[in-house]
């Protein structure tokens, strides 16, 4: 009995899948085309891409979380800085107490495959379209080859950090022969894959695409340094980590947001601002997932009290004096609701219809702060030191919260660094990896 795989594209959300038809007779689907129609045009390689992307909004099937919700949810739950609310969820309670076994819903990994197996089809088969349209270049191949092939990376990226051995696939399920049970493969393989996916991303992707909101929604260059300064810290190779802080630094094409009363409107609220390098585009017609879990009387999460009362401190004496990341930033004081999704006029909140607050990947902050960490592990604590106070300004952060390290104090600018990542990036699904990154290099 012959098996056929269907590549259907999705006009709703641009998504290429497969499916495959067990019967005695295999039919073109009414709604869709076949494998061998659909790599015919450049067009549709940019089409493929565009799915690609939208699968990082929402499971196309609509029967997962999206993953905004699993990055946040492994980025914050196993830290300080949140705690359940009425709608918490026993898996999500687990989590948070360190109580995960392999049932747990949250311990799964399907919804990243399902996007980096969407990345994987277009690096198999983008390449034949040479063959069909002679339109396409080289150049521009490589271009969107580069972007799914940073996507993947960065997505391992998140599986190595969250699991550390995990399958390494990177040959598209493509016909059912395809489907196999797959070994793990060492975190340390999975690192060197992703350094080869940024490298050739770094090699071949566009500085700009024309447009600030499509540079802000699409993997530039300027993502690419981002991710591998990331990934450089992770490996604990401080000079590359360095260097690639510098490229986006001294492009001159990111800044810091002015800490004044517009601050959190034009960060947060409206999105896509000079500080944004990387940001996933939820609007009007593909809300968050962020709202129910924060906003409504089943919210499921609320910021802890040691937030605002040690992360952040209050100023006793003056309440017209706080750190603006604080409160009206990430947290509403009255409730310690969070806020930085669902904030609109504080303290009043968005109306969950315009609820699409994008999910931040990488900004101008963090690129400073990364810098900084790369630069206390080379003994270069003075300049580092610089760095944060950068960030520190802009926010208005409190003297109480100012350390005050010496430049020769390695493991107090260390903990400075981290007490400051916690303040600039609360509840941006960092705040474990940050804590275990260092643990890690410490052996904690």
């Amino acid at each position: 009995m012959k098996k056929k795989l269907l590549y259907i594209v999705l006009v709703s959300a641009t998504i290429i899948t497969g499916t495959s038809c067990n019967k005695w007779l295999t039919l073109q689907p009414q709604d869709g085309i076949t494998r061998q129609e659909f790599w015919e045009t450049k067009e549709q390689i940019q089409s493929a891409v565009t799915g690609c992307y939208a699968s990082l909004l929402a499971d196309p099937a609509g029967t997962d979380r999206p993953l905004p919700e699993y990055m946040f949810l492994w980025g914050e739950l196993r830290s300080d800085m949140i705690t359940g609310g009425f709608g918490v969820t026993n898996d999500e309670n687990d989590l948070m107490t360190a109580n995960v076994l392999p049932t747990n819903t949250l311990a799964k990994w399907s919804a990243v495959y399902k996007t980096i197996n969407y990345c994987n089809t277009v690096v198999d088969f983008a390449p034949q379209v040479l063959n069909n349209d002679n339109t396409l270049t080289q150049t521009q191949l490589n271009a969107w080859l580069a972007e799914v092939r940073a996507m993947r990376a960065w997505l391992y990226f998140y599986l190595v950090r969250t699991f550390r051995d995990v399958p390494l696939k990177l040959k598209s399920t493509s016909s059912d022969l395809d489907l196999q049970q797959l070994a793990k493969t060492s975190g340390d393989s999975v690192l060197m894959q992703i350094n080869a996916d940024l490298a050739y991303a770094d090699s071949n992707i566009v500085f700009s695409y024309g447009a600030s909101a499509t540079d802000k929604g699409r993997i530039t260059k300027y993502t690419v340094k981002a991710m591998q300064a990331d990934v450089f810290l992770w490996q604990d190779k401080y000079t590359e980590a360095a260097a690639a802080c510098d490229f986006v630094i001294n492009s001159g094409k990111f800044g810091l947001i002015k800490g004044d009363g517009g601050w959190f409107n034009t960060l947060y609220y409206t999105g896509n601002s000079n500080e944004s390098i990387f940001e996933l585009q939820y609007d009007a017609q593909r809300l968050n997932s962020f709202y129910t879990m924060f906003a409504t009387n089943k919210q499921r999460f609320i910021a802890t009290n040691y937030v605002m009362d040690q992360v952040y401190t209050i100023d006793l004496t003056n309440d017209q004096n706080y750190d603006i990341r604080g409160q009206g930033g990430a947290v509403r004081t009255s409730d310690n609701l969070i806020w930085k999704y669902v904030g609109f006029n504080y303290p009043s909140l968005r109306t969950q219809d315009i609820s699409y607050a994008h999910w931040f990947v990488y900004r101008y902050a963090d690129i400073l702060l990364m810098k900084a960490e790369a630069l206390i592990q080379l003994n270069r604590g003075s300049e580092a030191l610089a760095y944060i106070y950068q960030v520190r300004k802009r926010a208005n952060a409190l003297v109480a919260t100012d350390l005050n390290p010496s430049p020769a104090d390695k493991n107090g600018l260390t903990d400075f660094l981290i007490a400051e990542r916690a303040r600039e990036f609360a509840f941006e699904g960092k705040r474990w990896f940050d804590v275990l990154r260092n643990s890690k290099r410490n052996s904690f």
